[in-house]
């Protein structure tokens, strides 16, 4: 039986696209305007999608200097995240404003507080994507001299998330009376201390923000290994994944979607968005020749060492580039993408070269190739499978192929009752399906 809810859809922006080679081809926009992403979220919110997407980092990897020249994915952005989607909530009226966030290098007081008032400057629409890091050029502009392990980032993470949450339930949402009769500004009873004390942090409270209109920020995560999943469970309401295969997609959806209750919530709680670049022609054949021009603007340097970072940054340089991917050792890096890229190249015998031709666009996501219509078919394949609630759309080349899938994929989709005309509230709750969660100290 068909699906009664409907697609959810973000615009997962970077500079000039999500293909690695993008910044080469001759359509593409440098990405280092305000204007460029302006014109990005504006077609994404005309479009009715829910949210645009930013990633971030804190490091300019230059240990391999060829790559770090040619690649414009170097690390070097123009905007920090959260200043951007600040700028980008005064152009926008509707679309979801989500930005990445390492608990790694944030005290959780700040970060409440960064996100609390994007969430009220644009109204309710704001999203914090929780991560941890794992790069280790990161953790020396932060006076670590490496990451701690996978566990424990976490654990630290799961402290870290427990205390943002708090902090934004700090006041409740009539605290505020401002009666100038009674000269009565802040009602004290309804203001609460965190008073944390745990095993990483001391927080006392409260945030010196109000409550934003949707409660608070959606929590969106990208981990799938084994703590990031309960981590998942029991914390996030969006979750970014990365399949490749349907099959793999319906089991990640299960299980996910399994751990829930035991941290007393609902499936409906918690919205699962898939990583898809679609690559888009009139004709399958034309899409193919768009897609094969990128793919040969792959520089081999580049693609190695993108390939050495997906893996949990093992070098692979010395390794014949036309040979088998090596056996891979244990990362303490990012472990389920590199179990995806293990996974991909024993299941497809694919060399190094071929593994890197493979990821180089969408970093592991889910990638079709075709018309407007067999996108959309792809689309509603997985999410009737139970795949997924939806996608983060990663574009190969910006601004071109972003409009191109607001203008003729999503048609189809609103065709078919797949998707929405118009939206059906003002906040990122609204949008997502979610609710609006209670103030625990007022409960």
């Amino acid at each position: 039986m068909r699906r009664k809810d409907k697609i959810k859809l973000n615009a997962y922006m970077t500079f000039t696209g999500n293909h690695f080679a993008a910044w080469r081809d001759p359509n593409s926009t440098t990405g280092l305007q305000l204007a460029h992403y302006a014109q990005l979220a504006k077609a994404a919110e005309e479009a009715k999608m829910d949210a645009v997407f930013l990633a971030d980092g804190v490091s300019v990897p230059l240990d391999n200097p060829t790559a770090a020249s040619r690649n414009a994915h170097n690390g070097v952005r123009p905007f920090e995240p959260v200043t951007l989607l600040s700028a980008l909530s005064a152009v926008t009226s509707h679309i979801g404003l989500i930005a990445t966030a390492s608990t790694s290098f944030y005290e959780p007081y700040n970060l409440a507080r960064l996100f609390g008032s994007l969430d009220n400057l644009s109204g309710g629409r704001a999203g914090w994507n929780l991560v941890t890091s794992a790069d280790p050029f990161s953790a020396l502009n932060f006076g670590l001299v490496d990451q701690p392990d996978h566990g424990e980032r976490y654990v630290r993470a799961e402290e870290f998330a427990d205390i943002v949450l708090g902090l934004w339930d700090s006041f409740e949402e009539d605290s505020f009376p401002r009666n100038r009769e009674t000269g009565v500004y802040l009602d004290l009873d309804k203001v609460h201390m965190l008073n944390h004390h745990g095993k990483y942090y001391r927080v006392r409270g409260p945030l010196n923000l109000p409550r934003s209109p949707q409660g608070h920020p959606v929590v969106v995560q990208a981990g799938a290994s084994e703590p990031g999943r309960q981590l998942a469970a029991r914390t996030a309401e969006a979750i970014f994944s990365a399949h490749d295969k349907t099959a793999d997609a319906v089991a990640f959806y299960s299980d996910l979607k399994g751990r829930m209750p035991a941290f007393g919530r609902e499936a409906d709680d918690m919205k699962i968005m898939t990583g898809f670049l679609p690559v888009i022609g009139s004709t399958q054949s034309e899409a193919e020749d768009r897609y094969a021009r990128l793919q040969d603007l792959i520089d081999p340097e580049i693609g190695v060492d993108r390939l050495s970072n997906l893996l949990g940054g093992i070098d692979l340089r010395g390794y014949p580039i036309d040979g088998p991917l090596p056996d891979m050792p244990e990362t303490n890096r990012e472990k389920s993408r590199q179990a995806l890229m293990v996974e991909m190249a024993r299941r497809d015998n694919l060399t190094i070269r071929q593994l890197y031709q493979r990821v180089m666009g969408s970093s592991g996501h889910f990638q079709v190739i075709g018309t407007p219509e067999q996108i959309a078919d792809a689309m509603e394949e997985r999410f009737e499978a139970y795949g997924t609630d939806g996608f983060n759309v990663m574009s190969p080349v910006f601004p071109g192929d972003l409009l191109t899938f607001t203008t003729t994929v999503v048609p189809v989709l609103v065709r078919r009752g797949l998707f929405r005309s118009e939206y059906e509230g003002t906040t990122l709750r609204n949008h997502l399906g979610l609710k609006k969660p209670g103030n625990r100290f007022a409960a």
